[in-house]
């Protein structure tokens, strides 16, 4: 049959009349209401990120306020904050970047003689608003005072030894070398200590393991009483694998624990070259570490006292060893 010039017009298929449900998840609602502290515009949720980032803080192994992460997480920038730390931290010299002060800060004498020291060892000093402190200080209490400490330049242990033993058999350096090294201390108190032990009984060098273990920080400067400027700090990639290589290079490895097979006084080896290795006061030193090391050396100490503290135990060691090497 003719169209008459006229084109059909297909109907659509399906249902014409309805909403076909789409109405239907409008009468649902959107389910019960979110808890306060779960509403980001809301003031809980704000104390909660509070409470939680205090939390963080307090947690065994959180880093200190202020410092910044590089790469793989090592600490790279510290800040002292507080009046009572940034001005203890000024007078025992810790090397420092910039003293940023709170702007229109209410002076008292801890602010006075901060800004006098830092003037006076050419810090430079920076009016800075209380948020930007706060950031910088992951909202740590401040007080005004923040003290930027630049990262530790750690030697290389390798280095270290092989210098320090060339020097040594050219006649450079009078003493044989004698280093200390660490094995899971994470005091930067001990750390400390153990530097200013080292600068006391003429060691050259603290070789510190790069992972799992304490470094160079504010409180570490402050604890070694000035004596990180003079003692290098030297950075291990795999304590083991440096500890073998001391004993290739004629570096005899010492390991300090409570149960060894010589004891101190007894000890043949003082006017050699030597390596102390000192574990933490709890776990002592590291099953691998221990089979590296040539001796294990004992403290004599009285039957009632478990064990000394790891600085004190360096100490002790170090100054039986520079008597030695002064008696020879």
């Amino acid at each position: 049959m003719a169209n008459n010039g006229r084109r059909s017009v297909k109907q659509k298929k399906g249902p014409t009349v309805g909403t076909g449900g789409h109405g239907r998840k409008a009468l649902e609602g959107k389910g019960p209401t979110p808890k306060a502290e779960d509403r980001v515009y809301h003031k809980a949720h704000k104390n909660k990120q509070l409470a939680e980032r205090s939390a963080a803080k307090r947690a065994p192994g959180a880093r200190s306020a202020g410092a910044r992460s590089g790469p793989k997480g090592r600490a790279t920038e510290e800040v002292v904050t507080g009046r009572n730390s940034v001005v203890e931290a000024l007078r025992a010299g810790i090397p420092a970047k910039a003293l940023h002060v709170a702007i229109r800060i209410e002076m008292d004498d801890r602010v006075k003689e901060s800004l006098k020291i830092a003037a006076e060892r050419g810090i430079p000093l920076l009016e800075t608003g209380k948020p930007e402190l706060d950031r910088m200080t992951d909202d740590a209490i401040h007080q005004g005072l923040v003290l930027q400490i630049p990262p530790y330049e750690y030697q290389d242990a390798y280095e270290l030894a092989e210098e320090t033993v060339e020097g040594w058999k050219k006649g450079h350096i009078a003493n044989a070398p004698l280093f200390v090294a660490l094995d899971g201390i994470t005091d930067p108190r001990n750390l400390g200590a153990i530097i200013r032990s080292v600068s006391a009984f003429s060691g050259h060098g603290v070789i510190v393991p790069e992972r799992r273990s304490v470094g160079v920080t504010a409180s570490a400067w402050k604890t070694s009483a000035g004596a990180a400027v003079r003692v290098p700090v030297a950075r291990a990639a795999n304590l083991n694998n440096t500890l073998k290589a001391f004993k290739n290079m004629g570096i005899y490895v010492l390991g300090l624990d409570g149960d060894g097979d010589v004891s101190l006084p007894d000890l043949a080896l003082a006017g050699e070259p030597v390596c102390i290795v000192v574990g933490s006061e709890g776990k002592g030193l590291s099953r691998l570490v221990r089979e590296n090391c040539d001796q294990i050396v004992s403290i004599p100490i009285d039957s009632a006292m478990e064990s000394l503290n790891a600085s004190m135990a360096v100490g002790i060691s170090l100054y039986e060893i520079s008597r030695q090497r002064a008696v020879k």
